[in-house]
């Protein structure tokens, strides 16, 4: 037992423990805090998509380096500053945007909650579920064409300033109306975050996937392509034949039935916690509370 004591003491006696000040502490927190905020602004962009690809490639590199893959890490670094410049390149409308954000965010209220008023940890309540169903099959019964983009994870800023702002408490008479014919919001899609219609008239990547039914529009093209590039789930009804469709992933789901629409809706709506500290319209706090009821 001695022998291991002596052995133990002899091994920590080695070992570096750097002192840890009052001022190391505060860095610490500082690049923690940093680094979280930079990780949910990725995960909320269409830059996690490209994230997760890099960290692919970078997996890669690690083997390359484990088995001394000469060839592979000769051209690994002398792509390496290419890449760099690649990433600047790709990345800029996403950095531009976040130091637009850095540059109008309050701190003090993104680090200390001002207000008890949490989300339950839903994306949308109940109601906004049956609002949902009840617009779409009311649109399908009349073979009206609509286009209901569901925000989730990845925020739809860009698309939603190619509409015109609603911010407006959703129901199904709201949709309803948005989509009706000769109106000056019925084309385009609707955009969708939370209880709320955050814009409407918006535009929408087309899908160039081949593999889709060529009796297909414009409107189930634009559905499936915003699913490619973004974590969405859209509802189209289509003007034609008054069915409904859902895009999500990239991929199309044709003639769905309200049973499955309510599951889906139920399952997308539990899938996230995003707690929302600090409100500043007290307006809009009194109408989503309104919608939870």
């Amino acid at each position: 037992m001695q022998y291991l004591n002596d052995l133990f003491e002899d091994y920590f006696s080695k070992v570096y423990m750097p002192s840890v000040t009052v001022i190391d502490i505060i860095e610490i927190a500082i690049i923690a805090f940093v680094i979280y905020h930079v990780m949910v602004w990725i995960k909320k962009t269409k830059a996690w998509v490209l994230l997760k690809g890099i960290t692919v490639l970078v997996a890669f590199s690690l083997v390359a380096v484990l088995l001394n893959l000469k060839t592979i890490l000769w051209i690994a670094s002398k792509t390496i500053s290419v890449g760099v410049i690649a990433l600047v390149v790709i990345f800029q409308p996403e950095l531009r945007k976040a130091l637009e954000q850095l540059g109008r965010r309050r701190l003090i209220s993104s680090i200390l909650p001002f207000d008890d008023n949490k989300d339950k940890g839903e994306r949308f309540s109940n109601r906004t579920i049956n609002e949902l169903i009840k617009a779409t099959y009311e649109l399908a019964r009349t073979k009206t064409g609509a286009l209901i983009v569901i925000e989730q994870d990845i925020e739809l800023t860009d698309y939603e300033k190619t509409g015109i702002e609603i911010d407006a408490l959703l129901t199904s008479q709201l949709l309803i109306n948005i989509f009706e014919h000769n109106t000056p919001l019925h084309d385009g899609a609707v955009l969708v975050r939370g209880n709320r219609v955050v814009a409407a008239t918006c535009y929408l990547p087309l899908s160039d996937n081949m593999g889709l039914s060529k009796d297909l529009g414009t409107r189930h093209r634009a559905g499936v392509g915003v699913s490619e590039v973004t974590d969405t789930m859209t509802i189209i009804v289509s003007e034609e034949t008054g069915k409904v469709s859902l895009a999500i992933g990239g991929e199309l789901i044709r003639n769905v039935e309200g049973e499955y629409l309510r599951n889906k809706l139920t399952y997308i709506q539990k899938k996230t916690i995003d707690v929302k500290s600090f409100k500043l319209w007290k307006g809009r706090l009194k109408n989503e509370r309104k919608a939870s009821e």
